[in-house]
């Protein structure tokens, strides 16, 4: 594999290459073909490489098109074999199964559009059943780096098709895993979506009420611009969902003063290296800024543990049943064996799991309402292609440990490299939260990227994109300082409390600002004004609250005039949304700044009994 040419297949980097004529798509896509022909032997990614004919629409229209008028130009990319696209065969990795699609799957189609060029179609685990990457008649996928591993699945050859330079990044599936495991083991990012955000319209379901479309990519810079140009809503799938403003690709940047989970309860199945791996990572997130808690990390097993153990593999058999049926021998005896129970499932025993389903998600969910994310290991342990040969199943289901349970509780997740274990291996962490922070999880994956140092794909050594024009990262709950009667215990902190906000710190403005007691309104109602000033200004006591992003425009609704929304400078010079005056507001009120703060004021007005206040 040394002799191979090596590419930095980057968008940023091919971009410039594109521009500065150092390079066209044509002769980029030749020489990535001749690469994966010969990889190909010896790693079975590619179940078909598109020939020159089937490439050449592809690249007519490029050679037709502006560069700067296709944010994916010219961009190489790979197709897991269970997604369609128009005019190659569909497998599923089931040769009898295999049909010709006349359209291609949404996501492929926007991406298409937006310039991408498909180079083929990949291998994965038959009717993506499976963790591991050896499940297909096509050949057994090992991992990229070590020989004696598997490359993880069921996304095995999307994950190598990056992970060995052959596409700058690769559409994968993951109902349990199959787009984060194949990350861990081949030292990638693996973006497993909130449910419904990227359209799964021409993807052949695992479980179609659990599927996403997954991308595979070297860095989380990278899967957060693709996901910025593809999360969109699509009339063709019924599980679609439309992405909020708070998650677009504004979202990703540097995620500060955060909490984050950690499981109380780590599981590693007796390797020696991991414990050590995963402190190291979570001592990078402390480092940065963030707060650990530790998790009751058991409603998550069992959560993760009803998707094969409970009536949900009846959904898996109603695409493969009847084919099983029909005709036994075309679907491999591991996937008969994982769907032999399917057949016996009944409504009341899916309606009873449904039930316990949601009873451990009203538990998950609160466990992490007042956290940012949570951090896991990606997987305990690596399992070896021996294991698996002697065992097919324990090792796989090993894999999906802290995989499971995602989809089924609604959440986003991304997996990231942070190492490289003694014998070479990859191995790396996933950070999950609520569905529709997507962006912000990115961030916290570009931060451990950063941390880490660990960016070796495709044979290069990637340098990461400059970060000192980066903003703050953001995800579906907002801050917003508060210096008058929305402060902890004093009345209107309800307005708050009851949109289930959270006290992140009580802190002090920088020494910009002056505080008013603007008069009293008809009813007698005293607040405060805050306001900036060039000079002469004093450090204002404030709060910050965190508020969910979809109850602070019902918030926002109950201010009164003259009382406006700005950005208020803190103490430590960082800046964040607040309360402010207009200067009309504090032409006739009382200047209150050398008490440092609302409460200090009142308590000299009114000793230790609380004003009522409006703001």
């Amino acid at each position: 594999m040394s002799s191979l040419p090596s590419f930095d297949l980057r968008l940023s980097t091919l971009r410039t290459a594109y521009r500065a004529g150092e390079l066209t798509p044509r002769k980029l896509v030749a020489e990535l073909l001749a690469k994966a022909a010969t990889l190909n032997p010896s790693f079975n990614l590619f179940i078909h490489l598109l020939s020159e004919d089937e490439l050449a629409p592809y690249l007519d229209r490029l050679d037709a098109q502006d560069l700067e008028s296709l944010p994916l130009y010219g961009v190489p990319f790979a197709i897991k074999d269970n997604i369609d696209l128009a005019g190659i065969q569909t497998t599923a990795a089931c040769p009898a199964f295999a049909y010709t699609p006349s359209q291609s799957a949404s996501i492929v189609a926007r991406l298409i559009a937006l310039g991408a060029i498909p180079l083929g179609k990949t291998n994965l685990d038959q009717f993506a059943t499976g963790l591991n990457g050896t499940r297909s008649p096509y050949g057994k996928c090992r991992n990229s780096v070590h020989p004696d591993y598997p490359s993880g699945g069921s996304s095995a050859g999307s994950s190598l098709a990056v992970a060995l330079g052959v596409a700058s990044f690769a559409l994968g599936t993951d109902t349990a895993g199959s787009g984060r495991v194949p990350a861990g083991l081949n030292n990638l990012v693996g973006l497993k979506p909130t449910k419904g955000l990227l359209s799964t319209a021409g993807v052949v379901p695992a479980c179609r009420t659990l599927d996403c479309v997954t991308f595979f990519t070297a860095t989380a810079e990278e899967a957060s611009e693709l996901l910025g140009l593809s999360a969109c809503s699509d009339p063709r799938d019924a599980y679609s969902r439309s992405n909020p403003q708070w998650n677009t690709a504004r979202a990703f940047g540097r995620p500060t003063a955060f909490r984050f989970g950690v499981p109380a309860q780590l599981e590693f199945a007796g390797c020696a290296e991991s414990p050590e791996l995963f402190a190291n990572a979570r001592a990078w997130l402390e480092a940065a800024g963030g707060e650990a808690v530790e998790i009751d990390f058991t409603p998550f097993v069992e959560a993760a543990n009803l998707l094969y153990q409970g009536p949900w593999v009846a959904e898996r058999y109603s695409v493969a049943g009847e084919l099983m049926t029909k005709q036994p021998a075309a679907v491999l005896p591991v996937i008969r064996d994982v769907l032999a129970k399917a057949p016996g499932a009944t409504a009341v025993e899916l309606f009873r799991a449904q039930y316990r389903l949601q009873e451990l998600k009203a538990v998950c969910d609160a466990s992490i309402e007042t956290l940012d994310f949570v951090l896991t290991p990606t997987y305990p342990r690596a399992v070896t292609l021996d294991e698996l040969e002697r065992d097919p199943i324990g090792p796989n289901s090993l894999l999906g440990y802290y995989t499971n349970f995602m989809n089924l509780l609604d959440y986003a997740a991304v997996a990231t490299p942070t190492a490289f274990m003694k014998n070479g291996l990859p191995w790396g962490v996933t950070v999950f939260g609520r569905a529709f922070t997507d962006q912000y999880l990115l961030g916290v994956a570009d931060l451990l990227q950063r941390a880490s140092g660990v960016r070796r794909v495709g044979g290069l050594n990637v340098e990461p994109e400059p970060s000192s024009e980066r903003h703050t990262a953001s995800h579906d709950r907002m801050r917003i300082a508060v210096c008058g009667a929305h402060m902890q215990g004093l009345p209107l902190n309800r307005d708050l409390l009851a949109r289930r906000a959270r006290l992140v710190q009580a802190t002090h403005t920088s020494g910009h600002y002056r505080l008013s007691a603007l008069p009293a309104s008809s009813d007698g109602t005293r607040r405060p004004g805050l306001w900036r000033v060039t000079d002469g200004g004093a450090n204002i006591a404030v709060e910050v609250w965190e508020i969910p992003s979809a109850e602070f425009g019902s918030f926002i609704a109950t201010v009164p005039s003259p009382l406006v929304l700005g950005k208020v400078e803190l103490v430590d010079g960082s800046w964040v949304t607040g309360f402010l005056c207009e200067p009309y507001g504090v032409q006739s009120a009382t200047d209150i700044s050398g008490f440092g703060g609302w409460r200090a004021w009142l308590a000299s007005q009114h000793g230790s009994r609380q004003a009522p206040a409006s703001a």
